[in-house]
């Protein structure tokens, strides 16, 4: 091997507005450089419990287990489905878009029986909607996805959770893109449990997953408790339940972890947990609330530019995230031409979707680090000249105008 063929790592200077990932924050990623700790070093214990506190902030919970999945995601949309889902339970899924079909996909896997709602992809579901469906399927468990990026659409939850309680149904919702730019509340809302990911608005990367579980979601766990051989001791007592069938994503073990018997389960991602306090701490900062008017007033500015360019956008606006727009590609335009060039000669990224709306819709972020004014004002002015390089014509200057009047308006 010619080792002078691996040159140091230097990506290329991108502004990342699609629909994650996202420029991590600045701030974030010098956090990160910080040096390793071992993972029972007093430093570090309380690290995790400081990680602890700021996440219940961030969920709006009182939730003692809040904490971080190492891994991305999906790491905590798996953690939370296998350890509270048993072989042959029965779970209701709503689908609007490419992750409902996930949450159905990972609820297979875990041997569950699998229901679903759907809707078109552009809409969501009415309250009525989801009750009827509680009412036939008598689940154990609802699973929801709060804003599907695939869609760009966010689903009301917050008269779901007094459903569940009237039903004896647990109640799950994936929160990776929505949580930090649209309102979410854990306990007024009645979520029995909650997880999301870095990349979004939370202004870090990919790589862990905040999660919290309220006290029944914890009961359920707890009775399927099974220490592994080599840590247990005498002290340790199975469950009276089916055990959780995988060992990483264990919540009972990796709840032991993070509590006061820091009993061994895997070894903390030093730095990541260090990029995720920051990301918390930032939000907290700023303030809940604040975040989520930053995250609406610029994604509205680039609603009212991609319409001052005379494009068409996608979806029910009255149900769209703060923090994704869907974008209809012209006909005749070639949207992923479009991405190339804004990608080669601006170093802009703008994503595409999935599946039946491949090809159709680009999706624009303005999430996180990247809600701020030059960025979608830059993302504008880009798109505006590849278009018109590309045979579409738009009126010169008009998505800049638009946005303006919106940032002028709300000044």
């Amino acid at each position: 091997m010619d080792i002078s063929q691996f040159s140091q790592i230097n990506p290329p200077q991108r502004l990342l507005m699609g629909p994650g990932p996202i420029n991590a924050d600045p701030r974030v990623l010098r956090a990160m450089s910080s040096q390793l700790l071992g993972q029972y070093d007093p430093a570090m214990t309380h690290y995790m419990n400081e990680v602890m506190a700021l996440y219940r902030g961030v969920f709006r919970t009182e939730n003692r287990w809040t904490l971080l999945i190492d891994g991305t995601s999906r790491a905590g949309i798996e953690a939370i489905l296998l350890s509270a889902i048993r072989p042959g339970d029965r779970v209701l899924v709503p689908v609007f878009g490419r992750f409902g079909h996930l949450l159905c996909e990972i609820a297979r896997r875990c041997r569950a029986e699998v229901h679903t709602i759907e809707v078109p992809w552009g809409e969501v579901f009415t309250p009525d909607q989801i009750e009827d469906a509680l009412k036939k399927v008598k689940p154990r468990l609802l699973l929801t996805v709060q804003g599907d990026t695939s869609t760009t659409m966010l689903q009301p939850l917050d008269q779901l959770g007094a459903l569940c309680r009237q039903y004896g149904v647990l109640f799950y919702t994936d929160a990776t893109a929505s949580i930090g730019g649209n309102p979410l509340e854990t306990d007024a809302w009645g979520l029995d449990a909650v997880s999301a990911g870095m990349q979004k608005c939370l202004g870090g990367p990919s790589g862990t997953s905040p999660i919290t579980l309220s006290p029944q979601m914890e009961a359920v766990i707890r009775r399927r408790k099974c220490v592994e051989a080599g840590i247990r001791t005498a002290a340790h007592q199975d469950g009276d339940d089916e055990m959780i069938y995988s060992n990483y994503f264990d919540l009972g073990m990796i709840m032991d972890y993070w509590g006061p018997e820091r009993l061994n389960h895997h070894t903390e991602a030093t730095t990541a947990l260090f990029g995720a306090r920051e990301c918390a701490r930032l939000m907290l900062q700023e303030g809940l609330e604040n975040g989520i008017a930053r995250h609406k007033l610029h994604g509205d500015a680039l609603l009212k530019g991609i319409q001052g360019m005379g494009l068409e956008t996608f979806g029910n606006l009255q149900h769209k995230m703060n923090n994704v727009l869907g974008v209809v590609i012209p006909t005749g335009v070639n949207g992923d031409a479009v991405r190339a060039r804004m990608l080669e000669d601006f170093g802009i990224e703008i994503g595409t979707s999935f599946g039946p709306l491949h090809g159709k819709v680009w999706r624009i972020g303005t999430m996180g680090y990247n809600a701020r004014k030059d960025c979608v004002m830059q993302t504008l002015s880009a798109l505006e000249a590849v278009l018109n390089h590309s045979g579409f014509r738009t009126t010169q200057g008009a998505a800049l105008q638009a946005a303006w009047d919106h940032y002028g308006s709300h000044a």
